[in-house]
């Protein structure tokens, strides 16, 4: 992003002095920046105390909060960041190849300090962290209180700090992967030798682990073929597209779900987060967005390729050439106009066309400045394009990060704004030009002559009249939710294709496509018929379950040659079901090699009853585990994965006992 942010509050006057004056005041701040770590250490003058981390609005991927005081002995790598940044999205592979480099030294922890009044919610970062799969500790720094003890300016900062506690390094944008690996593994050496470094590991809660899989998750963009009867859709966290008709029937789909970039046939092909799709004939392009690639995939040979991209970041220099040569950033959204293939690059702040003639790419507008600027389009500004849409030899623009829509004469090849705000100039507010507000709009779609918005951080779809630059609000009451009918609620859509008069939504934070009547504003959630997610490895033993809700139970008699009655029940939320569809499974151990031992059970609803074989005497200790995925009543909302293991001491005898032994545990507090 590289945004130097209004500073709200005033500085700790020391950090503060000390960072202004090592960054000369007029620059991001690089405190200690490339400069040989082994001779910044001795500068005990300029050491600064590293600032607690006071002031959160909650933590993630950790049971309790955690202080730089309870980490003293620890590396720590600070990383600012606001979920709707993409340059910070970028380094999350930095980071995770430091935490694996660095996994006894160093702790990293999110800072995240919000852009967006949307992104403040702790529940929302919560699914960010699930989307990216981050696993280190991060905490909301809702109201700023973290990012103005550290006089941070830009998103994505990161901030170093030794194991006694001290400031090392503070450094502003991406690509910061070696100077943090040589930091680090130095100051490793020098406070290992010292006897000061603690290699020992934190204990961690990851979000991960609270929650179960469902059909589709965080699915980022959708297409609507009216001609092939056909919905396409990006299922972008599981790594792969999913073809139904526009009914909900399964077809089939395209990529093993593996992270990765192989292109042949559905099944040996992968993908990483894809998001926008185009029909050309019987090809369908893909922005293989994770990947940094755009990927072909001829519906009829059932074949993937590469067609554009390397694959990496690295060697991104903003200028055009051989298509499999060229380094892309983040391509977010595709269309085709005329003979080239229109791409939203969001991690260069660009739109990009590929020829349909030739293996030849090129930006076609923008300049890679992060801002809101009109004219020709050699000149003009963006702001993370994620959409586009084609109307005649116009091409609009979801211009995310600026919160504005932008039109592209392709014709006269200069760009203008239609509605919204700026940078920093976002809201929810209807209206004529710029005195409208938008949040972080993913998607647009053509419908006629006007223009479909998915204004992502306000839960709303709006339409765009683009001759008198007027924008309404068409769906959607601003309230997160998953609610039907003519008062819809949506959370976070991102994308949008019309067919006929039905709208299709990805509705990525509900894991759910959204289907809207354009005639009678009517929202239903499209139920996938025969769409199965992707399974979990089946357990082959009874090893110990580290996410487990331990149960102690009481003695429990049973009548020698009676079998066991067993019964299981869960305390569950309010409108949440056990899943059907989902890979519950009740696990059966006796400690001894009785007839019961080793039984599995596929429970479809609550409470679950079932009967072990007859025992003979002695006693002995029942253990039976429950893993349970639980969902919303229409299984296309938020699902729960949660595992409870009884442990049941058994007194066989000639005495009668209970006629059933009943197991309850509630999701929130087991007993």
């Amino acid at each position: 992003m590289r945004l130097w942010r209004t500073i709200r509050g005033a500085f700790p006057t020391t950090l503060t002095a000390l960072i202004l004056a090592l960054a000369g005041g007029s620059h991001p701040p690089f405190l200690f920046a490339e400069r040989d770590l082994s001779t910044d250490l001795d500068l005990h003058s300029q050491k600064v105390r590293a600032p607690e981390l006071d002031g959160h609005s909650g933590w993630l991927n950790t049971d309790e909060p955690l202080t730089l005081k309870g980490l003293r002995g620890k590396i720590v790598l600070l990383d600012f960041w606001t979920y709707g940044c993409v340059n910070c999205i970028h380094i999350i592979p930095d980071l995770k190849r430091l935490e694996a480099k660095y996994s006894k030294e160093l702790v990293v922890i999110g800072v995240h300090s919000a852009k967006f009044d949307n992104e403040k919610e702790t529940e929302n970062i919560r699914r960010i962290i699930l989307r990216y799969g981050i696993e280190h500790p991060v905490v909301n720094d809702a109201d700023f209180r973290i990012w103005d003890s550290y006089a941070v300016r830009a998103w994505p900062t990161q901030v170093l700090i030794d194991p006694d506690g001290y400031v090392v390094a503070q450094v502003s944008g991406e690509g910061k992967f070696d100077y943090f690996n040589t930091a680090i593994g130095e100051l490793a050496a020098r406070f290992k030798k010292l006897g000061k470094l603690n290699e020992s590991p934190i204990e961690l809660a990851l979000e991960k682990a609270k929650v179960g899989t469902l059909p589709l998750a965080f699915p980022g963009k959708v297409l609507a073929d009216e001609r092939s009867k056909r919905l396409f859709i990006s299922d972008s966290n599981h790594n792969r597209i999913v073809i139904t008709d526009l009914v909900g029937n399964f077809i089939e789909t395209i990529g093993s779900g593996s992270a990765s970039a192989s292109d042949g046939n559905y099944q040996q092909a992968s993908f990483r987060q894809p998001q926008g799709l185009v029909l050309n004939g019987d090809h369908l392009f893909v922005a293989d967005t994770g990947n940094h690639l755009i990927r072909k995939i001829d519906l009829k040979r059932k074949k993937v390729e590469t067609v554009a991209g390397t694959g990496t970041l690295e060697g991104f220099n903003g200028f055009g050439g051989d298509a499999l040569k060229t380094s892309l950033r983040s391509p977010w959204d595709v269309k085709i106009a005329g003979r080239y293939l229109y791409i939203a690059m969001a991690g260069s702040h660009q739109i990009w066309r590929l020829s349909l003639d030739r293996p030849y790419i090129e930006p076609f507008a923008g300049t890679r400045w992060e801002s809101r600027k009109d004219g020709p389009v050699k000149e003009a500004h963006f702001a993370q394009p994620s959409g586009l849409a084609v109307i005649d030899e116009r091409l609009f623009v979801a211009d995310s990060e600026s919160n504005i829509i932008r039109e592209i004469d392709l014709d006269k090849e200069a760009v203008h704004t239609s509605v919204g705000g700026d940078l920093f100039s976002f809201g929810d507010r209807d209206g004529e030009g710029d005195y409208v507000r938008l949040q972080h709009p993913l998607a647009v779609e053509s419908y006629g002559k006007s223009v479909l918005i998915a204004d992502t951080y306000n839960d709303k779809i709006k339409i765009l009249d683009p001759e008198k630059r007027s924008v309404e609000t068409l769906l959607g009451t601003g309230e997160e939710g998953q609610a039907e009918g003519g008062s819809p609620t949506f959370y976070e859509p991102g994308g949008l294709s019309v067919a006929g008069q039905k709208l299709y939504i990805a509705d990525t934070n509900n894991h759910a496509i959204r289907v809207a009547d354009l005639r009678t504003l009517e929202v239903s959630t499209l139920m996938i018929k025969g769409l199965q997610p992707p399974k979990p490895g089946e357990t082959t033993d009874f090893a110990p379950h580290s996410n487990a809700i331990v149960i102690e139970r009481e003695q429990f008699r049973v009548t020698k040659g009676r079998g066991i009655k067993v019964s299981i029940d869960l305390d569950l939320p309010q409108g949440f079901h056990l899943n059907p569809s989902a890979p519950n499974r009740i696990e059966v151990n006796i400690e001894t090699d009785d007839e019961g031992s080793g039984k599995r059970f596929s429970p479809k609803d609550l409470p679950y009853k079932f009967e072990l074989p007859p025992l003979e005497g002695w006693e002995k200790q029942l253990r039976i585990r429950f893993t349970a995925f639980y969902c919303r009543k229409d299984n296309t909302g938020v699902c729960y994965i949660k595992s409870f293991e009884w442990k049941v001491p058994l007194e066989v005898g000639e005495s009668s006992g209970p006629e059933e032994l009943e197991l309850k545990a509630s999701t929130e507090i087991a007993r």
